[in-house]
């Protein structure tokens, strides 16, 4: 697997699209949310680099990622709260939702 070479914009489009995933549903509220993040043509790169991956090179590049952009607490805590905005936007929090936000703490934080 490549290693990613994202600007921050394109890590935060990557990470929020996994997490939309994260039940196997991503609704078009939950696309909405990443798009006011990013711009159409960055999501659509992410989008389709996400396509190609499986959940493990997911996470294996979404854990490089925060690596190499230096994340630190505040960064973290703006990036969860970009994910729970994105959980909330189709006005359900479900258990798949919730156990990928306790597991993105644990391996990121």
């Amino acid at each position: 697997m490549q290693k990613p070479h994202w600007t921050k914009e394109e890590l935060v489009a990557y990470i929020l699209l996994f997490t939309a995933h994260s039940n196997f549903d991503e609704a078009n509220t939950e696309k909405n949310v990443i798009i006011s993040k990013v711009d159409m043509q960055t999501f659509q790169k992410i989008h389709d680099e996400f396509d190609q991956d499986n959940d493990y090179q997911s996470l294996q590049k979404i854990i490089q990622g925060v690596k190499d952009h230096n994340y630190d607490a505040d960064d973290l805590q703006s990036l969860f709260t970009d994910i729970k905005i994105l959980f909330f936007s189709d006005g359900e929090y479900d258990i798949m939702e919730r156990n990928m936000f306790l597991y993105l703490k644990k391996i990121l934080s």
